[in-house]
């Protein structure tokens, strides 16, 4: 039995000798390289927080006291000391998630795996801690030094420094890196902490017997009169001065908080008392540690482009994916085409949060690295300031995860949208994402841009739509455009049998019908991007049974096509097929626009529920929530035969005699 395997909960920790813990980190850092290896998961930062989380759950006491994990992909180790060891499954459909989860464990608090929110949490956990009397608690926040560049970080601070004695510990991870380096003056800052050298100085600081005996001094001294304030003020600035060269915590003191550092993040004694410090004082404190992404493992520390930040299954021994070469993602396309582009067109500047390689920017960064932004983890500001850059005579492309849209929202409509701004906005990941579980799926971008009043958004359904599609994109110069495609490989091509004149694209036809005898073809199943191609697998199933079929891509989804709505007059019924959710979606719209153009075809909306998906493959969501070729083709028929709502529209033969009421299968059978 290992020492890892005795350790049910952190107060299991406390028995432990420093020789034991130290013994207990090297088992988690094999453990981990050895089970992530297995699974794939975040490999690198779990690495670099196995000290400051045992420190952590040494000197605080969870669950009686909260502990937030920022983003929360560092907390495979907090997981491991909780009680949870079964990694076989991670992130895979009934395992461990690969990010908090309550219900996993009392221990885990939030589960949103979105950046910079941790210390808004905090703030808020201390504040009800503080109001309901449960003063004894304390909130710590781990957050890293990626996640500092996010506004919302700030805003937390600001209001936490503003109470000195509510008892929150904010740990700065930082490790120089979010995905890639980390960027800005934040960064800048936090790299003139690491020259300072702090040793005993923080133990004096983090004594409330200090501040007591300075805040003595000042009250008799300015309470002296004229000659008494004019000693504190000279004192005061001494002191200052002396804080500065000493202590360099800078933006830390401006806003009033103790700042503890830097320090060793995998030195357990220095970790410990260091929080221990913090804890002691009572009042606000950051304990700033310097660490390692992927410490302990050498392929990971080998890695320049993001040390292993999230991996397949690899070999552990060597860090190689185990698998063949992967095939040619969406990225990669995104990436070729970005990088021509801007080879062709000066005024073409990329724009990135933090994701310069996991977006594709990087190849355009290398030919052009003055026309690519890093603006960090700061969705809210990227936008804005690509409105900035569209005025000034640029056209701007900001490349997110789809989930991170969100973020963003406001300043897309009112910066960007009602300015008229030539913005493109790339959405990598969107629909199902799989394993990284509810806040990561890029499902609800649909929903939310279509209410954005002017703006045209394109969901390519192959490698040569994305190339076409992306590029009449960033030629539209009066309003904001989106490009919006899956995670994972691009597939094979879905060459178009015909375009209609206003740029849909006609797949596929089965069967007779549409002013053929007088007839309408059944169904006309409309694909958005990647759904193409169980939009053409459903329409085959239906051929097999008889139901004649159109299969159309809109290729741009926003605003909808004309097309669509004459084909939708021309069938019985109309099934779209979107990865968002089905509320408010594209297939909500459609209808809209076909009523108003006084269009009563029967429409089906297909695509995800409401809801927050777990974690699990691409394909098993799908089929959970009923978005596969065989389930839809199944309610399709039923529609068509009139056993289903919705009910399709009467064949020729039966316009007469108007479907009212449902038909039983048999007698739909005999009649259609």
């Amino acid at each position: 039995m290992t020492l890892l395997d005795t350790i049910e909960g952190p107060e299991d920790l406390k028995r432990l000798d420093a020789a034991d813990v130290q013994r207990l980190a090297d088992e988690i850092r094999e453990f981990l390289i050895n089970h992530v290896s297995a699974t794939g998961g975040h490999l690198g930062p779990n690495l670099g927080v196995v000290e400051l989380t045992l420190a952590v759950h040494r000197v605080f006491s969870s669950p009686r006291d909260s502990v937030v994990f920022d983003t929360g992909h560092q907390s495979y180790v907090h997981k491991l000391l909780t009680g949870r060891r079964d990694f076989a499954s991670l992130r895979q459909e009934g395992g461990l998630a690969g990010y908090p989860s309550r219900v996993e464990s009392e221990h885990d608090i939030v589960e949103s795996s979105h950046a910079s929110s941790s210390l808004s949490w905090a703030d808020g956990i201390s504040r009800g801690y503080q109001l309901t009397g449960q003063e004894d608690r304390h909130t710590v926040a781990v957050i890293g030094d990626g996640a500092l560049t996010g506004g919302m970080a700030w805003e937390a601070v600001n209001n936490i420094a503003s109470d000195r004695d509510r008892k929150v510990v904010i740990v700065v991870n930082d490790n120089g890196r979010s995905y890639a380096p980390t960027v800005g003056g934040v960064a800048n800052h936090l790299k003139d902490l690491k020259a300072s050298v702090q040793q005993g100085v923080d133990a004096v600081r983090t004594d409330r017997r200090y501040e007591q005996t300075l805040e003595k001094a000042r009250t008799l001294l300015t309470s002296s009169g004229q000659l008494g304030q004019a000693v504190y003020r000279g004192l005061h600035g001494m002191k200052q001065g002396i804080k500065d060269v000493v202590v360099q915590q800078g933006i830390f003191e401006d806003l009033g908080m103790k700042y503890v550092g830097p320090v060793d993040g995998h030195d357990l004694a220095a970790m410990e008392q260091a929080l221990m410090n913090a804890r002691n004082y009572g009042g606000p404190v950051i304990v700033h540690a310097i660490t390692e992404k992927g410490h302990g493992y050498l392929p990971a520390r080998l890695d320049e482009n993001d040390q292993f930040h999230s991996v397949p299954v690899i070999d552990p021994e060597t860090g190689r994916p185990t698998g063949t070469a992967s095939a040619r993602t969406w990225t990669h396309v995104f990436r070729d085409e970005i990088a021509a582009i801007a080879d062709e067109r000066p005024d073409v500047v990329g724009v990135t949060g933090a994701m310069l390689i996991p977006m594709g920017l990087q190849k355009m960064q290398l030919a052009h690295p003055e026309r690519v932004v890093d603006v960090g983890i700061a969705e809210q500001h990227a936008l804005t300031m690509a409105a900035g850059m569209a005025f000034a005579g640029l056209h701007p492309v900001v490349g997110l995860y789809a989930t991170f849209l969100n973020r963003g929202f406001d300043q897309l409509l009112m910066d960007v949208a009602l300015h008229r701004a030539g913005v493109t906005v790339v959405l990598d990941r969107a629909g199902v994402t799989g394993p990284d579980g509810p806040s990561h799926h890029g499902m609800w971008d649909l929903a939310l841009l279509q209410i954005v009043p002017g703006l045209h958004l394109a969901a390519p359904r192959d490698e040569a739509t994305m190339v076409e599609e992306l590029r009449e994109a960033v030629a539209i110069s009066d309003a904001p455009t989106v490009v919006r495609y899956p995670k994972g490989a691009v597939g094979a091509p879905l060459p178009a049998l015909e375009r209609r004149a206003d740029g849909v694209d006609v797949l596929a036809r089965h069967g007779e019908g549409c002013g053929e005898n007088g007839q309408h073809r059944d169904v006309l199943v409309v694909g958005v991007g990647a759904m193409c191609v169980t939009a053409l697998d459903v329409a085959e199933r239906l051929s097999a049974h008889g139901v004649s079929s159109t299969v159309v891509d809109p290729r741009w989804v926003l605003p909808v096509a004309e097309s669509v709505v004459e084909l939708a007059a021309e069938h019985r019924i109309v099934v779209v097929i979107e990865d968002g959710v089905r509320a408010g979606g594209i297939g909500s719209l459609i209808r809209q626009q076909m009523r108003a153009q006084g269009v009563d075809t029967a429409l089906n909306e297909v695509g995800l529920p409401t809801a927050f998906l777990d974690h699990a493959s691409r394909d098993a969501i799908l089929r959970h929530t009923g978005v596969t070729a065989q389930r839809i083709a199944q309610d399709t028929l039923a529609s068509v035969l009139g056993t289903k709502v919705p009910y399709a529209r009467p064949a020729a033969a039966d316009d007469a005699a108007p479907l009212t009421t449902p038909r039983s299968a048999t007698e739909a059978r005999r009649t259609d």
